[in-house]
């Protein structure tokens, strides 16, 4: 345990917006691996803060313990009950991507579980593991404090990690580099905006998947689409790419590309690719996540120094 609760804080709300505006890049990178939802971590985090204010912060010895435990179990209680709304989505779920020029990180000490294509990978794990997994891969917590978190044994947390690694490494080949991983993407782009099935062909894994998030928008493949040949000619899709301008961006800590066209945003698309070539292509075309990516920007600014509501 980290505090009791107190109806009436004593200390000053001052210092209670600075420690938690300090922490709260951490707190969000946490939700938001958890749950792959940049606005379901945004809540989550919202929360926490409310939390924080009605807390007797006098008596909490660790202030980030404090708020980095009250986020991981909000985010997994939201995660159990996503899952089951995610259950009637239209077609493949995809993760929110997040603007990542500011903290390619996400506010965590290392880059794990950040890129989009690793976060499709941990849904396959329960809200549990994922919480585990990121609280020691991508935040360093000692196994301790993550049992203290979850409200498990050392000896369980232990296992639970040791089982989500080998199940990502089992599923995620090697990846390539940032500079080989964006001359990909924009020779794909190239290639799909001039029509060159040859050429993107020649890009992709004789496997390659391509994941369209559209939740049942008109012209959005409803389930995946598998092979090189299919990918190639449904990426090369002219009423998609007429008048579209493609823009290179930052996020989840690697490039992704946003198709405008007259100004409004038609998708975000990002690749998977190893040395042998791109073998996942990820569209996200649900208008609120692709908002959600445009609001990422303003909210990394937000938990760069201004404070949260009081309120």
């Amino acid at each position: 345990m980290y505090v009791k609760p107190s109806p009436t804080p004593p200390d000053d709300l001052d210092e209670a917006v600075a420690v938690y505006v300090r922490h709260r890049r951490r707190l969000f990178g946490i939700a938001y691996r958890v749950l792959g939802s940049a606005v379901e971590a945004e809540d989550v985090v919202q929360e926490v803060w409310l939390r924080w204010q009605r807390t007797d912060r006098s008596v909490v010895v660790n202030p980030v313990g404090f708020l980095s435990s009250a986020t991981t179990r909000l985010a997994i209680n939201v995660a159990q009950s996503a899952r089951v709304r995610r259950e009637t989505y239209i077609g493949p779920w995809l993760p929110e991507p997040v603007d990542t020029s500011a903290d390619p990180e996400v506010g965590a000490q290392r880059a794990e579980a950040v890129e989009l294509a690793l976060l499709l990978v941990l849904e396959k794990l329960t809200p549990v593991e994922r919480a585990a997994y990121v609280l020691r891969e991508a935040f360093d917590y000692a196994y301790a404090e993550i049992a203290v978190m979850l409200e498990l044994s050392v000896v369980n947390v232990r296992k639970i990690v040791s089982r989500a690694r080998h199940h990502l490494s089992d599923k995620q080949p090697e990846s390539v580099d940032a500079a080989e991983h964006r001359r990909l993407l924009n020779a794909f782009v190239s290639a799909a905006r001039t029509g060159d099935v040859a050429s993107l062909e020649a890009l992709l894994t004789p496997d390659v998947v391509s994941l369209s998030d559209g939740n049942g928008m008109r012209g959005c493949a409803r389930v995946p689409v598998l092979g090189r040949a299919r990918v190639a000619r449904l990426s090369v899709y002219r009423k998609f790419w007429r008048d579209a301008v493609p823009e290179l961006v930052e996020a989840n800590g690697s490039a992704g590309v946003v198709v405008r066209r007259d100004g409004r945003i038609l998708a975000f698309m990002t690749a998977a690719a190893s040395k042998d070539g791109i073998h996942q292509v990820l569209w996200v075309f649900t208008p609120s996540k692709v908002a959600a990516f445009l609001d990422s920007r303003s909210r990394f600014a937000m938990s760069s120094g201004v404070a949260p509501d009081a309120a």
